[in-house]
Parts: structure tokens; sequence; C-alpha cells
């Protein structure tokens, strides 16, 4: 693959401006490992670390690979924060050690490495909170490890690292299944390059996809013994529309602005529009590839966000590519010799980006781990989810004291966030949705015959599917508040349950079988 030669006169980085930037990454390391073993779990990753009890091929809600690395973690250091976090944690280091690779084998630059490395720890999202659980960490792994091994392909002309493509791609489904958004980019590396007739009589890459199905497929065997529900669940998300909003498409835009930086979400997305400017005109293979791994997804999360609440993270998989395209495009322009004020103000806007990064992401792990005041907390998407230690250790008298052997929820999150504090010492059982526990071992059967159990919620919780639907019988035993910092969040009640037993296997016509979405 034809270089672009580095302008060695003009350095992107300094001696200086290096040996700072090593530290600062050291900083954000430790901070990182810090923030994993103090931080508690929040709602979600409690979830996932649900999911990482169950030994089932694939989940309703997820493809398997974020409950093997929370499995993984806990397995070396135990189900503690850090021991749930340290799977993710890892892959997350491992992506930018490959990321630093692919931009290394494109611009042979350090200097660029250096600032592709940088950028993820710079944003937020990637920074102190790449510390959280998360499916996009297997993701974003995998999906760089494929990327790096076309990189590979553009290097050595070998057609066998399409089968290491493949196998990486496979795994990033494994993960997430946005990773189709990567397709139409090798797609693009396939067939807009010079070479695509070459390409598309050789048998690799054919093979590759082969591959890649054959690494994804316990997720299709879930799928195919299960009415491919997982499927129409993300379908159905996939297809939902609300109207037009500017509401949700600010709130997309003001997302990236926060969670990857508000001058390093415009260097990023700037930077990758003009590598691909470039990749298209010139016929670059590693430059479409590249950026067109970022811009697709972006611009399908931008679409959709005129009609739909986009989650914080559904674009993850967009900005390490991004960062990559962002420090390959500071390397060509460099190359080129330009004296436009593009040319002139990238590098430094760049390092402005980098700076502030750091600053936020200490003031972000000051306040979170440090300091003892909140604002805002209930809007904090940090503090609306704690607290709920103190709910579990009530829950768990309220049930001691009433004689109840089990405890009942009807969401997810409170289910999961019970489990991960009383560590299974009581039985909890979330009795709706029972779609997501497909195939899960049932460890509270023998509990709920005992007839008697507590249902925990937050208030006011009358009129739910248990009083709806079933025979049971509601007592009040307690209350308590969930609170961060001195805020209360959210009041919770406890109610006895008796007079009813419920059926972990409902059939799926049930209104205790059926996910929300599935109806």
């Amino acid at each position: 693959m034809a270089q672009i030669p580095a302008d060695d006169t003009a350095p992107l980085l300094t001696s200086r401006e290096t040996r700072f930037a090593a530290l600062a990454l050291a900083v954000l390391v430790a901070l990182q490992v810090i923030y994993a073993v103090i931080a508690d779990l929040r709602t979600d990753e409690a979830y996932y670390w649900t999911l990482s009890k169950e030994y089932v091929l694939s989940y309703l809600d997820h493809p398997p690979m974020v409950g093997w690395l929370v499995r993984f973690g806990t397995a070396i250091f135990g189900d503690t924060s850090f021991g749930a976090r340290f799977g993710g944690l890892l892959a997350m280091w491992i992506a930018w050690v490959i990321l630093a690779d692919i931009v290394w084998r494109v611009t042979r630059n350090r200097g660029a490495v250096v600032v592709a490395v940088l950028m993820p720890f710079a944003a937020p999202e990637y920074g102190l909170f790449a510390s959280r659980i998360v499916p996009d960490a297997g993701l974003i792994a995998s999906s760089l490890a494929m990327v790096w091994s076309l990189v590979r392909l553009t290097e050595s002309n070998d057609g066998r690292w399409w089968l290491a493509a493949g196998l990486f791609g496979g795994l990033a489904l494994l993960s997430k299944y946005t990773a189709i958004f990567l397709a139409p980019a090798i797609l693009a590396f396939l067939l807009v390059p010079l070479w695509r007739a070459r390409w598309l009589r050789s048998p690799y890459p054919w093979l590759a996809i082969i591959v890649a199905l054959l690494v994804f497929s316990p997720v299709l065997i879930w799928n195919a013994q299960h009415d491919w529900a997982s499927f129409k669940f993300q379908f159905i998300r996939a297809g939902a529309d609300h109207g037009l909003s500017a509401r949700t498409l600010g709130d997309f835009l003001g997302l990236q602005l926060a969670l990857v930086g508000p001058v390093l979400f415009p260097v990023a997305l700037a930077g990758t529009v003009l590598l691909a400017w470039r990749g298209y005109r010139r016929q670059h293979p590693a430059f479409i590839l590249v950026s067109t791994c970022a811009l697709v997804p972006f611009a399908y999360f931008l679409w959709k966000s005129l009609s739909l609440r986009i989650g914080d993270t559904w674009p993850l998989v967009i900005w390490p590519f991004a960062f990559a395209a962002a420090a390959i495009n500071l390397d060509a322009m460099g190359g080129e010799g330009r004296s436009g004020w593009i040319a002139r103000t990238a590098a430094p806007w760049a390092k402005v980006a980098l700076v502030l990064g750091f600053v936020l992401n200490v003031a972000i792990f000051y306040y979170y781990s440090v300091s003892n005041f909140a604002v805002a907390a209930r809007q904090d998407p940090v503090a609306k989810e704690a607290g709920y230690g103190e709910i579990a250790q009530r829950a768990k008298a309220a049930a001691d004291k009433a004689g109840a052997t089990w405890i009942a929820t009807l969401d997810y999150r409170i289910y999961a966030e019970l489990r991960w504090h009383l560590k299974d010492s009581i039985p909890v059982v979330q009795v709706n949705e029972r779609s997501r526990f497909i195939g899960f071992t049932d460890t509270a059967s023998a509990a709920m015959r005992s007839g008697i159990g507590l249902y925990v919620d937050s208030a006011p919780n009358d009129g739910n599917v248990m009083e709806k639907e079933t025979p049971a019988v509601f007592r009040v035993v307690g209350q308590a508040d969930r609170t961060w910092r001195g805020v209360v969040i959210e009041p919770f009640v406890f109610k006895t349950v008796t007079g009813w037993t419920p059926d972990l296997s409902p059939p799926p016509d049930s209104p205790f079988y059926r996910w929300r979405l599935l109806n």
C-alpha cells in the first residue's frame, strides 16, 4: 500500500508534548482503575453481572460476549466491582493498542499514533467511563481487530487476512448487533479501489463471511430455538418511529458533545469527513475503510435521532474509528504541505481537544469519587442509578422480619441491583418479562414454596400487573428512600406477597412472559 510520507520538518508533537502525553495517559489509566474499584455498579452493569451467571448460548437482549467478559473478570477478582469490570476494561486497553497499530501501519508517524491513542482517553465515555461494563467493550476491540486485519491485507496483499477479518467480525457480532453497521465500510473497501476485480474473484472474502457466520453461530442457534426473539426485539426497536422531533436530534448531538468532548467531537468528525474525501478521491483502501466505519453508523444514528431517543452507548462503535481517521488525516495533511486555514489549525485544535479532555476526565473523577456535593442529582445519569445498596439492605431486613424467603420485582434494574448487593443471599425474581430469562437456572422455586415473598418497587406502585392479574395479597411492611449524597432520588416501598406463587416459565401469551417491546 502506498504510504503518504510524514513531514519530518514539522512533527505532529514535540518531544515535550510527547512526554506530557505519556504522563497524562498514565494518570488516566490509574483513574480508570481506581474508579473501577470504588464506584458501585450502575443498573445495566449489575444486569450484565446477572447475565454472566448463566451458561446459555445467548440472551434475549444481548449477544453473549458481555457475559463472558464479566465472567472472565469475576473468575480472577471475584464478585467485586473491579472483578465485574475487569474483562471489559482489559478489552478496551487491548482495543487502544490495536488502534495505535492501525494508525502506525497507515501513517508510519509516531506523533499520529500518540494523538490517536490519547483521543479515546480524552473522551469521557472512553476515558474514565470506560471503567463501566458495556457490551461495546468487546465490540470495539473486535471491530478494530477486524479493521486491523484488513489494513494488514493492504500491506501484504495476502488474501488470508480476509479470514482473520472474518474471525474478528464474528466476534464483533457476538458482542453487539451494531457491528452490522460496519458492513458498508467493508463493502466500500472491497469495491471502490481498483483491486475490486481481483478480490471479487478470490475465494477469501467469501470464506471470511463463512468464518464470521460460524463464530456468530451461537446467537443464530439460540434465536432459531426461540422463535428469533432477540432479532425481533432489535428490529422492533430499530424500526420505532415517534415522529420528527428536534428535541431528540438535539439530545443526540448534545450527548456526543458531552461524552466525546465539546472540542474533540467536532475535531474527530471533521477529520473523519476529510479523510473520507481523500480516500474516495484517491481510491485509498485504508482511508476508505477507517473513515466509512465511522461515518455510516454516525449517519444512521443522526437520522434515527430525528424520531427516536438514541441511547448513550449506541454510538460507541463510531468514535474509535473517528479518532483513528482524525489522526491519519492530520498526518495526510502534513504530508501534502497545504497552507490553508484547515491545515494550519487542525493540529492545534486537536491538541486543545486533548488537553481539555484530560482536564474534563480529572474533573469528572474528582466529582464522582472525591467530592461530597451534588449538582442536579435527579438529572445526573450516575446519581439517578445510585443508592441501591441501602435499598437492598433495607429490603433484606424487611424480608427477614416478615419471614419472607424470596423477593419479587417488576423491573430488571431493581432485580439486578438487588441481586448484585445481596449476592443471592435471598432469591430475587423479576416476575414479569420472563422472556428475558429463557434457559436461565431456576434458583427461586424452592424458596417461593414458603408462601411469603417481599415485593420491592419504587413508589407509588399500585395497579401493577401482579395486583391486576393475580390473586396475590399485599401488605405494606416498610418504606425507604434511595438517596445520593443526601438527595432523595426515588422512594421505595416493601410489601409482603401471599396467596400467589409466580410461574417462572409462563406461556408466551402470558402477561408475565412478554417483554413490553415484543407485545
